[in-house]
């Protein structure tokens, strides 16, 4: 599908929306589309992403604050209809081949009225491709606008719902100031939020983003760390039962152990044959996750980190330990710990940390992790975006969808 997105202006104009314009671009092509770009500044975001300028569509542009001068005053002149007119040619123009046309504010702000009106005409006579107006801002409900606004055409082109066009807002109190201000119901108007990042807010590496999505680690909650090797004295069979009984209350729980194999000992693969089928016995196939099924590779203390800021707790149920480093790195995190009572892990972790005998009943071990989980708001909050607010995540559930006629 050939998709067009238009703003004002794109990335690197610092904005909002333009960062939105960017992230939903990047997604578009990732599926498959064919995207451009138009706006009067910025730059194409790829090869497979261009740019097609039109100056005229900027908010900023001589010809356009002129217009928007006489537009402010009531007046609708005689040069609002000529750079309407324009536009509409120039919007032409750009969009030959397009299937679907996304606009990002421009039909509910009046920062270029002609724009807004080029498009309406265009629409009106049946010369658009189909039209998806995103709204994340409406002038006739803000304030600091309404002196700018004014009974009649064009203005009331900002608060009319567009026959056959699909109305976007990005949140629950955009979509009813918008039926209310349409006089339409809001079951009529999609809510598509703005997203993050992951990768690029946690400045992840390429290895680990490609981890979280062949484990599917998003959909975790909690997602607990095991950063050790695979060695018996880790007493890594014990954190399986834990996962078990926690899976109880948090259906969704998943563990994640990093480490390969410890390797100056034989005896550590018969360890490892045993985990897994323990694993298989616990029902735990796709919950419980060793890195060393994926790679021999060597995986480096960025990966590690990385893992540290995905977790929501570190557990290290360790029979013995000389130190405990994983303790130090969680405080760094700010990961809870939940660690085995022994002598080096009590004195790292003092008070601040919860613990269990490395012989306990996993049973009470994971009612202690419940009992964290179901009381840490960070925790709540952390789940809620993982699980609802990456980028991945809002064009997989709702910006697909919407594409299709």
């Amino acid at each position: 599908m050939n998709i067009a997105i238009l703003h004002y202006s794109v990335p690197p104009i610092v904005g909002g929306v333009e960062s939105v314009v960017a992230h939903h671009a990047y997604l578009m092509s990732a599926g498959g589309h064919s995207v451009r770009l138009i706006a009067a500044r910025g730059q194409s975001l790829s090869e497979d992403i261009p740019l097609v300028v039109i100056p005229l569509a900027d908010s900023r542009h001589a010809r356009v604050t002129e217009v928007k001068d006489q537009l402010d005053r009531g007046e609708v002149s005689k040069h609002f209809e000529i750079l309407r007119d324009e536009l509409g040619e120039q919007l032409q123009s750009a969009l030959i081949g397009v299937d679907v046309l996304i606009v990002h504010n421009i039909c509910s702000l009046n920062k270029n009225l002609a724009l807004t009106a080029a498009l309406y005409q265009l629409h009106i006579a049946g010369k658009l491709p189909r039209l998806i107006l995103w709204h994340h801002d409406l002038a006739w409900t803000t304030p600091r606008y309404q002196k700018e606004l004014h009974a009649g055409y064009p203005w009331s082109l900002l608060k009319t719902a567009w026959p056959e066009a699909v109305q976007v807002t990005i949140s629950e109190m955009r979509q009813i100031e918008l039926a209310e201000l349409m006089q339409i119901d809001k079951s009529q108007i999609h809510v598509i939020p703005n997203g993050v990042d992951l990768g690029k807010f946690l400045k992840l590496e390429e290895q680990t983003l490609g981890y979280i999505k062949r484990l599917n680690l998003l959909q975790a909650s909690p997602l607990l760390l095991l950063p050790v090797r695979i060695t018996s004295r880790k007493n890594i069979e014990f954190a399986l039962q834990i996962l078990a009984s926690l899976r109880n209350e948090f259906p969704s729980a998943q563990m994640i152990v990093t480490g390969p194999l410890g390797p100056h000992n034989s005896a550590n693969l018969q360890y490892f044959e045993k985990l897994i089928a323990l694993r298989e016995a616990l029902g735990l196939k796709n919950a419980a996750h060793f890195l060393a099924e994926l790679t021999d590779e060597y995986i480096s203390d960025e990966v590690i980190s990385d893992f540290y800021k995905l977790a929501d707790a570190l557990l290290l149920p360790s029979f013995e330990e000389g130190f405990g480093i994983p303790i130090l790195e969680a405080g760094f995190a700010g990961l809870p710990v939940f660690c085995s009572d022994i002598a080096p892990l009590k004195k790292l972790g003092g008070e601040f940390a919860g613990y269990f005998s490395p012989n306990e009943d996993p049973e009470r071990a994971a009612k202690m992790l419940a009992e964290h989980f179901k009381q840490d708001k960070v925790f709540g909050l952390r789940t809620s975006v993982r699980e609802q607010f990456t980028w991945e995540r809002i064009y997989s559930t709702k910006i697909a969808s919407i594409l299709k006629p």
